[in-house]
């Protein structure tokens, strides 16, 4: 015993140290295990949504675009979800290619919903905005996070050219 208690203070550490060494190294593995099973903060889930929506219309799939609404969303003028899929099928037949560019998002967080504020132009085919007549909207939506997924409830959007 004595002849091991040697062999840790020659090696410079004792016992003590290799106890509390050890457990650490078991706190940073469980810490690291933790991090990596964290959800995604709701904010950061959202901006996805929004991304995957914005592909769904540059990819021209109205299916995908209106997968990201919610039952009950409501639309300019009592639009509701079927008519919001609708009007982008309508969208996508009369263009071969859609691009949505938006400015930067202002995002309200609220206790499983949120408000995402921006300014978005449409264009169509060779790069010309939709419709026919150059237009920037600024865009207000509302958003509700049903189990993990975000669902747009509702959107207006106002031209801001005249």
């Amino acid at each position: 015993m004595l002849r091991m208690h040697r062999e840790r203070v020659a090696n410079g550490e004792t016992t003590l140290q290799r106890t509390i060494r050890r457990r650490a190294a078991v706190i940073l593995a469980a810490c690291a295990l933790l991090a990596a099973c964290a959800r995604t903060p709701p904010e950061q889930a959202l901006r996805r949504t929004l991304d995957a929506m914005q592909e769904a219309a540059t990819a021209r799939d109205a299916a995908a675009f209106s997968a990201y609404l919610a039952d009950d969303f409501v639309g300019p003028g009592g639009m509701d979800r079927d008519a919001a899929r609708r009007t982008a099928a309508l969208y996508f037949l009369q263009h071969a290619r859609i691009g949505l560019e938006t400015g930067p998002l202002t995002i309200e967080m609220g206790q499983g919903h949120a408000t995402v504020r921006f300014a978005a132009a449409a264009t169509g085919g060779s790069g010309r905005l939709l419709p026919d007549r150059a237009q920037v909207y600024q865009v207000r939506s509302g958003w509700r996070l049903e189990g993990d997924e975000w669902r747009l409830t509702s959107a207006e959007w106002t031209p801001t050219l005249r």
